[in-house]
């Protein structure tokens, strides 16, 4: 009677071991294209890859620039719905947005406040809107303001303190934005030997909490999972706008970001006869906002402008030193915030750890599958407005191409196409 009785001991024991409930930390590699990864040897996403799940890709929206992917990574959602049209914008009763991490310009429910509203400890080293309270709740322990100074180290040893908490105080769910590859890839081209620099930087650091997950014997009741924003095209020629509007007699404000461009005509009344002069430019697909294609979901009419114009790979909006540069002694730089169709913006995921699969693969994945996923396995119900789908990271699964979409990093244009954290 002895051994059965040790047996339901030790098993008893063991049950209470391992009964501490989920936690997953999220990071984000800001402009960290899909194929990146498997150009240089990277120790720690190799590991995620081999005892882990990768996703061919990852699919982000519109427009693919860091705040607004941001939002919908923490979301579930589209711009039109959470609000995040741009790195900057303009609200036509609230005023200018620009790079703010205030939350309450979210429209929609963070993933962070879900979690509090659960009762699910959060914490945020810097995410879009992490820095203050929305609608009253925000994430128990967070870090701000927004400085890109702040190495990833100091990060990794934060990561490590707070989940060396007492169980009644530490967060379960943790969130993290990281530099990725973006400044590099901005600065010298997303092909170029800076990027690969870039992210051995990166990885060197994920080995680094790789192996403090791995003294803390944690993997039973935590998932490590790493995303990007976006990824990154080759842009080699740009657009000036203000000139193309004044040579059709029109006025207004340009509020442009690398790919897409918002404008606030003084007379709105000719948005449709504007949109139709600058869409016969052969490198713009403009739009009347009240014409724009539904499966944009670019923003809500309060923060566009009454005129969307939406460019494509190798153009770029913004006029900037660096683009006139760029223009007149032919060079090349890294853009983004491009149409989804365009596969050069697509950006990774791997996951790692409970409840996931070894060695699995998933197709393509969409930004706004990933924080109903993460909610999934807290084991708490998804933000509020989100629409994505749950990832099974223990099965492998598959998601189609978008429409339009090439195969390779196509620098083209689709017919019809619908250092900072840019």
């Amino acid at each position: 009677m002895r051994l059965p009785l040790t047996i339901a001991l030790l098993c008893a024991l063991a049950s209470v071991v391992h009964a501490a409930p989920p936690s997953v930390i999220l990071l984000s590699w800001d402009g960290v294209r899909h194929d990146q990864p498997d150009r240089v040897p990277l120790p720690g996403l190799e590991r995620m890859q081999r005892d882990g799940t990768r996703a061919e890709r990852l699919i982000p929206v519109t427009p693919s620039l860091t705040f607004p992917s941001h939002a919908s990574l923490a979301t579930g959602t589209h711009p039109d719905r959470h609000g995040i049209v741009s790195n900057t914008f303009r609200d036509r009763e609230r005023g200018v947005f620009d790079y703010s991490n205030d939350a309450s310009w979210f429209l929609a429910e963070p993933l962070w406040v879900a979690a509090e509203r659960q009762g699910v400890p959060a914490a945020a080293f810097f995410w879009v809107g992490s820095e203050t309270l929305w609608r009253g709740t925000g994430a128990r322990y967070r870090k701000s303001p927004f400085d890109s100074d702040v190495p990833e180290s100091t990060k990794v040893e934060q990561i490590l303190a707070w989940l060396d908490l007492p169980p009644s105080e530490r967060p379960r769910l943790i969130m993290s934005w990281w530099r990725g590859s973006d400044r590099a890839g901005h600065l010298h081209g997303p092909d170029a030997e800076e990027v690969g620099d870039a992210l051995r930087s990166q990885d060197a650091m994920l080995v680094k909490l790789l192996a403090g997950i791995d003294a803390r014997s944690l993997w039973p009741d935590l998932t490590l999972v790493v995303v990007s924003d976006h990824g990154m095209s080759l842009a080699t020629q740009s657009i000036d706008l203000e000139s193309a509007l004044s040579e059709i007699g029109a006025q207004g404000d340009v509020l442009a970001s690398t790919a897409t461009a918002h404008i606030f005509l003084e007379a709105p009344e000719r948005a449709p006869e504007v949109a139709r002069a600058l869409d016969a430019h052969p490198e713009i697909d403009a739009h009347a906002a009240g014409a724009l294609p539904a499966a944009l979901r670019i923003g809500p009419r309060a923060r566009i402008g009454d005129v969307v114009c939406i460019t494509h790979p190798p153009n770029t909006f913004r006029i900037g030193a660096l683009e006139r540069a760029m223009r007149t002694f032919g060079m090349g730089i890294g853009s983004h915030g491009y149409t989804p169709e365009h596969p050069a913006v697509h950006g990774i995921l791997y996951a790692l750890g409970r409840g996931v699969a070894t060695g699995g693969r998933v197709g393509r994945a969409h930004a706004i599958d990933v924080a109903p996923t993460v909610a999934a396995l807290l084991g708490i119900e998804p933000p509020e407005q989100s629409e994505g789908t749950i990832i099974d990271f223990e099965a492998s699964t598959s998601r189609p191409m978008p429409p339009g979409a090439r195969n390779e990093n196509s620098q083209g244009r689709s017919p019809g196409g619908d250092g900072s954290r840019n």
